[in-house]
């Protein structure tokens, strides 16, 4: 048996009832889709080229959503992984935002303004599904500014099992990292982090074209839901109300 890749080679595909309008169209767009691989490989490399960023600005404390117990930020390296993607989730949530409240349970009681941003439980649902296979991998964490307590009885009616989840109710990690206004309103933020030999910590990369444009795709890469609906006619749409905890 061959490769892989020679077993899915096939220039010649073909999908029942196509016209040759409908080919040619095609074969232009997967012309523009093989560009667009190479040139996201292309970046993707350069952005594993960085040169290592600041030493981490103090090894902050957070509280642990599963049992309020301290954890250093130097702690959440596991032996032989030294790299660490941490999102930084709203919660408590833009404060002017309209979208509908949690449907139930016992962060629906909260405040509107205290309950969490439904586009970063989204982002989080799926980092969810992630979590277990990136764990072999590199180290994960969501961190909120939310209290430890409300942050783990969400979890639990989410659904989060595998997600090592921390309150930074008490640090100055999202002020310092750019998930929090001077005004003190959250933002969603999403950082990479490695650690030397010597366990000097070093700031990466940040998904910095949300402050360049203001736009939340800059998180695309960690968000599905959009990846798939770009491959739809309608796409996006309309995103006013959209990602929603209640359908």
């Amino acid at each position: 048996m061959g490769k892989w890749s020679d077993i899915l080679r096939d220039p010649n595909a073909r999908f029942p009832g196509e016209s040759s309008e409908y080919r040619r169209a095609r074969n232009e767009l997967l012309k523009a889709e093989e560009e667009l691989r190479q040139l996201n490989e292309k970046v993707a490399a350069q952005r594993r080229a960085l040169p290592a960023g600041g030493v981490l600005a103090q090894d902050y404390v957070f509280e642990s959503a599963a049992d309020g117990s301290e954890v250093r930020f130097s702690e959440l390296f596991a032996p032989g992984k030294n790299s660490l993607l941490s999102y930084s989730m709203m919660f408590p949530r833009w404060p002017e935002d309209p979208r509908a409240a949690v449907p139930g349970g016992k962060t629906a009681l909260l405040p509107l303004v205290e309950q969490p941003c439904p586009s970063c439980t989204s982002v989080v649902d799926g980092l969810e599904g992630a979590a277990f296979h990136l764990a072999e991998r590199i180290n994960l964490v969501v961190i909120a500014k939310t209290s430890p307590d409300r942050l783990g009885t969400y979890a639990q009616e989410r659904g989060w099992r595998h997600l090592r989840l921390l309150s930074s109710r008490n640090n100055t990690f999202n002020r310092d990292y750019h998930a929090e206004t001077p005004e003190g309103v959250q933002i969603p933020a999403l950082n990479v982090f490695s650690r030397d030999e010597d366990g000097t910590i070093h700031h990466r990369w940040a998904a910095e074209m949300i402050f360049a444009d203001g736009d939340s795709k800059a998180l695309d890469s960690i968000w599905p839901i959009f990846g798939a609906l770009d491959l739809t006619p309608d796409g996006r749409g309309d995103l006013a109300a959209y990602p929603n905890l209640q359908y």
